[in-house]
C-alpha cells in the first residue's frame, strides 16, 4: 500500500475535532446525570478533577501568553501600512458591536422580566468577596510591581505592562530587535504548548460538562430558566443574526464561510470558557479566513482582552434587570444608558478569563444596585459562561475580517476557500524515497 493510500485511509477514519467536542459534550451530560442520580461521589470528584486540570492547563499559559502576545502584536504594527488607521477602525467596530449587543440584551430583559416568578428573594443573595468599581478599575490598571500581576493573574495589569514594553520597543527601533526576536520565539513556544492542550479539549469537555450537571443538576437551571434562556437567546441572536448581517452588508463576504472557518475556535471557547485560552486558535482561524497575519496578530490578542459581547454586553444588561427585579429597584432610561456605557468602556475589566463577575459588579455598582445580586447568579454562572465566551470569541474573529475587508487587505480567495478545522490539519508526510534518475 502506498504512502498516499495510507494517508487517505487515516484521514477517512479520523473523527473531526468538532465531532470530538460534541461526543465529549454528550458523554459529559450522561456521566454527570449518572453521578447525580446515583449519588456517585467518586465520579463527581473524577469529573471535577478532569475538567479542573484542563482549565488549569489553559490558565497556566495565560499570563505569559497575554504579555508576549500583546507586546509582539504592538511591535508587529510597524509592518502594517496605515497601522494607526487599522487600530482605530478595530476599536471603533469593537464599540459598535458592543452597543448592538447590549441593546439586544436590554430589549430581551425588558420583554421577558427574568427576575419575575423565580421564587428568589434578596435573602438568597450574598455579596461577593471581590467587587469592581470605576476607582478599582482605573487604579487597578497600573501594577505596583512586575511580579504580582503574573502570580495573581491580573490580566489587565499584564496588558498594561505589555503595551508599555511594546511601545518602548517601537521607540528604540533596531536596539530592541534582540528582545523582539526572543519575544516572538517565546510566543511561538507558548502557542505550540497551548495547542497540545487544545487537542485535549474533548476530554476536558467531559469533565467540565459532567461536573456542571452533577453539581448543579437540572433543578437549579429550572429556577433560573427565564434568565438562562435570555442569555442564550441573546447570544445566539448576536452570533447568528447580527454577525452574519454585518458580514454580508459591511464586509460583503459570505457568513457561512466565516462560521466554517471560525467554528473550531467558537466551540473550544464554549467548552473552555476562556477567551485568552482560545486565543492561539482564534488567531489561527482568523488568518485562515484571509486576514493578514501582521494585522491578525494585533487585532486578536487585543480583542481577547477587550472584546466581550457575551460577558460584557449581553450578560450584564440582562443580569442588571434581573437583580433590579429581585430587589424591587426600578430602573429608568438613564440607568439603561449607564449599562450601555459600562458595556462599551468597561469591557476590558473582564480580561478574557472565565467568568464575568468583575464586569457584573462594575455594572451593579455603577447603577447603585445591591452587590448581593451577584451571589444570586454565581451558582448558574458556569452554564451561562459557555455561550457568553463562544460569543466573545466569534466577535474577536469577526472584527478583523470586517476591518480587513473594508480596508481591502482581506484575501478573499483564501476566505472563500477555507474548509477543514485547523485542529484536524496535519502536515503531509514527506516522501523520503530517492528520486529516480533521469536519462
Amino acid at each position: 500500500m502506498s504512502v498516499s493510500t495510507n494517508t487517505q485511509l487515516k484521514r477517512s477514519v479520523r473523527v473531526p475535532f468538532w465531532a470530538q467536542i460534541l461526543i465529549g459534550l454528550a458523554l459529559g451530560v450522561l456521566l454527570g446525570w449518572i453521578a447525580r442520580s446515583q449519588d456517585l461521589s467518586w465520579l463527581v470528584t473524577t469529573l471535577e478533577k478532569v475538567g479542573g486540570t484542563f482549565v488549569g492547563l489553559l490558565k497556566l499559559a495565560v499570563a505569559p501568553l497575554v504579555f508576549f502576545a500583546i507586546l509582539v502584536s504592538i511591535t508587529n504594527l510597524r509592518k502594517v501600512n496605515n497601522a494607526a488607521r487599522l487600530a482605530s477602525r478595530t476599536l471603533l467596530w469593537f464599540m459598535i458591536t458592543s452597543l448592538i449587543a447590549v441593546a439586544i440584551g436590554l430589549a430581551i430583559g425588558l420583554v421577558t422580566n427574568p427576575g419575575a416568578g423565580t421564587g428568589l428573594s434578596p435573602a438568597d443573595g450574598e455579596a461577593p468577596e471581590k467587587t469592581g468599581s470605576w476607582i478599582d478599575f482605573l487604579t487597578g490598571i497600573v501594577p505596583t510591581d512586575v511580579i504580582t500581576p503574573f502570580t495573581e493573574l491580573n490580566v489587565l495589569q499584564i496588558v498594561f505592562m505589555a503595551a508599555v514594553a511594546g511601545i518602548a520597543a517601537l521607540q528604540l527601533g533596531e536596539k530592541a530587535q534582540p528582545i523582539l526576536t526572543l519575544s516572538e520565539s517565546v510566543l511561538e513556544l507558548l502557542q505550540k504548548a497551548l495547542w497540545w492542550v487544545i487537542r485535549l479539549a474533548p476530554i476536558g469537555t467531559v469533565g467540565l460538562i459532567g461536573n456542571a450537571i452533577a453539581t448543579y443538576g437540572w433543578n437549579l437551571i429550572g429556577k433560573y430558566a427565564t434568565f438562562t434562556l435570555d442569555i442564550y437567546v441573546g447570544c445566539l441572536i448576536v452570533l447568528f443574526g447580527v454577525y452574519p448581517a454585518l458580514l454580508a452588508t459591511v464586509a460583503k463576504v459570505g457568513p457561512v464561510q466565516f462560521f466554517k472557518g471560525a467554528w473550531p475556535a467558537i466551540q473550544l471557547a464554549f467548552v473552555s470558557r476562556s477567551s485568552v485560552g482560545t486565543m492561539p486558535l482564534t488567531q489561527n482561524v482568523t488568518e485562515r479566513l484571509g486576514v493578514p497575519k501582521e494585522y491578525a496578530s494585533f487585532a486578536v490578542p487585543f480583542g481577547a482582552t477587550t472584546k466581550m459581547d457575551g460577558c460584557a454586553a449581553i450578560y450584564p444588561a440582562i443580569a442588571a434587570i434581573f437583580v433590579a427585579q429581585i430587589f424591587d429597584v426600578p430602573l429608568g432610561v438613564g440607568d439603561y444608558l449607564l449599562i450601555a456605557f459600562v458595556s462599551v468602556v468597561g469591557s476590558a475589566a473582564t480580561a478574557g478569563l472565565t467568568g464575568a463577575t468583575v464586569m457584573l459588579t462594575l455594572t451593579l455598582s455603577t447603577l447603585g444596585l445591591p452587590m448581593e445580586g451577584v451571589g444570586l447568579l454565581l451558582a448558574i454562572d458556569p452554564i451561562l459562561d459557555m455561550i457568553r465566551t463562544a460569543t466573545n470569541v466569534a466577535g474577536q474573529a469577526l472584527i478583523p475580517v470586517i476591518v480587513a475587508s473594508r480596508e481591502k487587505i482581506l484575501d478573499r480567495e483564501k476566505y472563500d476557500a477555507v474548509h477543514a478545522s485547523p485542529v484536524d490539519e496535519t502536515p503531509e508526510p514527506k516522501d523520503t524515497r530517492p528520486v529516480p534518475a533521469t536519462v
